[in-house]
């Protein structure tokens, strides 16, 4: 087959979708593979590397998508990308695309032009966890606390303090609402500062596996000084009230995010405190949040500074690109070797369709039920088995 891959035009989007290491191994499966100049730039991947890996390098992003079967991204197409779409029309964009949390007309794009769309947040693993979500899920968790320490300060406008314990101050309180892969992380990176962190999550066993996890990874001392707690509401407004910087980490695969903080909870918290959205690539779980940019990277509501960069891991291009790579290659291997319906009808018949429910559009249809029912379009929704054959 012919993989494509493009420069990403996001705002400071800095990542590639596919690394020279993984140019080489399809290149060395058989497969062409066509290289927009620069894409790897930003993640500090020259030209020469991807040639000395076997890629052809295109300057033009159209020729790209004329010559390709399976177009790789890391980020949904923007506007100014929706013409290409024409071009991949019956062919395949394997990236991630959050189709309920952006503009919906990407969406309409898809469908009116056939494009066969996977998205990484959906593809399911063995034990019905996101193994192509999971490795930008962990970067946004140590990014959103590194992010909301900044904020902090006092030139942002915030509380003017550290996450650290500072001798004679009161520690701080990061309070995490969600307790997935942004979730966990977020929270070890907070308590490994050493301030206080409450955590919460609506699944009891979720709650006591975190609990696990926080004392095998920070030992006694760091893991007594988070809570792990089941989301009951008293509980989550007293300790959101309480909070200098809050993580909103909710997730619903594929759906859009519920607002689990809401105006209440906002209009509670102190002066100067910060909020880090990271849910808002599938709409945001915070009352008030909307997607900024690295450019423009924080507003405010009353006193409280929101942070909802909705592309977080592109500022550490680098290994964000090489731990994309590692878990998105086996599948785009799987894909370019056997077929790309060949591929999701294997996995309907034999893995249970956890590789199928990446399929968000096909042949002009929606295949993912949350986005359907998200977007309005539940009447251009149909099963994946129906729309490809099983």
């Amino acid at each position: 087959m012919n993989v494509g891959v493009l420069k990403e035009i996001k705002n400071n989007e800095n990542r590639v979708g596919l690394t020279p290491a993984g140019t080489r191994e399809l290149v060395a499966h058989g497969h062409v593979v066509y290289v927009q100049t620069g894409a790897g730039a930003g993640s500090g991947f020259a030209d020469e590397e991807y040639v000395s890996a076997g890629a052809f390098m295109v300057t033009e992003p159209e020729k790209i998508c004329d010559a390709v079967d399976i177009l790789v991204k890391v980020k949904e197409p923007v506007p100014v990308e929706y013409p290409l779409l024409q071009r991949l029309r019956g062919k395949t964009l394997f990236t991630y695309l959050h189709l309920s949390g952006v503009d919906p007309q990407l969406t309409r794009e898809l469908l009116d032009n056939h494009v066969t769309a996977i998205a990484y947040e959906t593809v399911e693993d063995e034990n019905g966890r996101l193994p192509l979500l999971a490795p930008m899920s962990e970067i946004a968790g140590v990014l959103a606390v590194q992010y909301g320490a900044q904020y902090l300060q006092k030139k942002y406008g915030g509380r003017g303090l550290t996450l650290g314990p500072i001798t004679n101050t009161d520690s701080s309180l990061t309070v995490v609402v969600g307790g997935g892969f942004v979730g966990e992380k977020a929270a070890k990176c907070a308590a490994g500062m050493g301030g206080r962190v409450a955590i919460f999550d609506v699944r009891p066993e979720r709650v006591e596996q975190l609990k696990k996890n926080f004392l095998e990874y920070l030992g006694p001392v760091l893991a007594s000084h988070v809570e792990a707690l089941v989301s009951e509401p008293a509980i989550l407004a007293s300790k959101i009230a309480e909070a200098d910087l809050v993580v909103g980490a909710v997730l619903v695969p594929g759906a859009r995010a519920p607002k689990v903080v809401t105006e209440e909870h906002v209009k509670s918290m102190k002066q100067g405190s910060v909020i880090v959205d990271v849910s808002i690539d599938q709409g945001g779980c915070v009352w008030g949040s909307h997607a900024t940019t690295h450019e423009d990277p924080i507003y405010k509501i009353g006193d409280v500074i929101f942070c909802c960069v909705a592309n977080m891991p592109g500022q550490v291009a680098r290994q964000s690109t090489q731990a994309l790579t590692g878990a998105t290659l086996p599948y785009l291997l799987k894909m370019a070797d056997d077929g790309v319906v060949e591929s999701v009808q294997w996995s309907l018949a034999h893995n249970g369709g956890r590789f199928a429910r990446g399929l968000n559009v096909h042949a002009g249809k929606l295949t993912y039920r949350a986005v359907a029912e998200d977007l309005g379009l539940v009447g251009e929704y149909e099963e994946v088995g129906e729309v490809v054959g099983e």
